[in-house]
């Protein structure tokens, strides 16, 4: 007797649990909904493109500003240890990756 009620206990505790889980992924599920609908909103006012190719073309760079770190005269462009332009192809639409083994 003591056996089952401890096992209804047991399995009434993990309702609860598993109740309390669920309502704090529904709870994170809309406060990100709510932060995608705000950066959306933010995007179009601003006139720029909402999506993974514009946030993955703005990652990788783009046209540069002439500053600091840039070969047109800023400071990294001047020493030893300045970096040289190499013109480098875009890669767009990559769909494939091979992974070899290095033994």
């Amino acid at each position: 007797m003591t056996d089952t009620i401890s096992r209804l206990v047991q399995g009434v505790l993990f309702a609860m649990l598993a109740v309390i889980g669920m309502g704090m992924a529904l709870v994170f599920m809309i406060s990100t909904a709510i932060a995608v609908g705000v950066l959306y909103i933010v995007a179009r006012v601003r006139g720029k493109p909402f999506g993974v190719r514009a946030y993955w073309d703005q990652r990788r760079g783009g046209p540069k500003k002439p500053g600091f770190g840039d070969a047109a005269g800023g400071f990294a462009a001047k020493g030893p240890f300045a970096r040289q332009s190499t013109p480098k192809t875009p890669r767009k639409d990559i769909i494939d990756v091979e992974v070899r083994e290095v033994q």
